[in-house]
């Protein structure tokens, strides 16, 4: 069963997407989850810092699950894009540290969750990037995510061809902060949230809304060119078939 896991070690909350056998894929049930879970630590003054991670050790978040959108219609798309807003401005407005300790595979909107993070630490072995593309999906509030971090160029580059980077080409490019071994990812994580929640706190926090307001303005836009591009994809079916392919080519195994 596809949960959101959440508990608090030594004034640090952990957000565990849990739905491994579906590399984390997030349902809207799982993004609720984690727009409440973000609030409530939030709110909790004995919390000094958030981590989101995945289960296992094979993915952080590979985005929607597929088997949601196999089922989806045109009638779907704008309760879909406001799951995901509340998910993405609870990340934004939150005045803690926000770390992504990427365990695994981070692609889609799980990518997009892991951008919206203050920072990434990944190992060695984690791909990110955003495929949505070659699942008839079309790239939209990613690719605005996307081009405020790359420019252009890589942009268009990574949204055309679904390509995933590795490790040390997102490092070198800036999508990540730092590569470390596999099994320090949750530990360092941890251990960077903590040093934040030691800086002057009113500062961080200011600065943090400042980020916000700056990112949003485009990304309300990116969401109101999503819903009538999304709705016209949904509409002719392409992702339902692509998914619903995939979800078919998996259960044949």
């Amino acid at each position: 069963m596809a949960t959101t896991d959440v508990h608090v070690t030594d004034g640090i909350g952990i957000i565990t997407l849990n739905n491994p056998q579906a590399l984390n894929a997030w349902t809207q049930e799982m993004q609720r989850d984690v727009a409440k879970s973000l609030n409530m630590l939030d709110a909790d003054s004995e919390v000094k810092g958030i981590i989101i991670t995945g289960e296992g050790e094979r993915a952080f978040c590979a985005g929607q699950d597929l088997n949601e959108v196999s089922h989806f219609s045109e009638d779907h798309v704008k309760e879909w894009l406001d799951t995901f807003y509340e998910v993405y401005d609870a990340v934004l407005s939150n005045s803690k540290p926000v770390i992504a300790a990427l365990n695994g595979v981070t692609a889609g909107s799980g990518y997009q969750l892991a951008l919206l993070c203050d920072l990434r630490i990944a190992h060695p072995g984690v791909r990110i990037g955003q495929p949505e593309v070659k699942s008839g999906i079309p790239s939209i509030t990613g690719m605005y995510l996307t081009w405020q971090s790359l420019g252009h160029s890589k942009t268009a580059e990574m949204m055309l061809t679904g390509r995933l980077l590795d490790a040390e080409e997102a490092h070198h490019a800036g999508l990540i902060a730092e590569v470390v071994p596999a099994e320090e990812v949750l530990s360092r994580s941890i251990a960077l949230a903590t040093e934040l929640s030691e800086l002057p706190a009113q500062a961080f926090a200011m600065t943090k809304q400042r980020i916000r307001a700056t990112l949003m303005p485009g990304l309300k836009e990116a969401f109101d060119a999503a819903l009538e591009i999304d709705k016209q994809a949904y509409g002719d079916g392409e992702p339902q078939r692509t998914a619903s392919e995939f979800v078919a080519k998996k259960a044949a195994r």
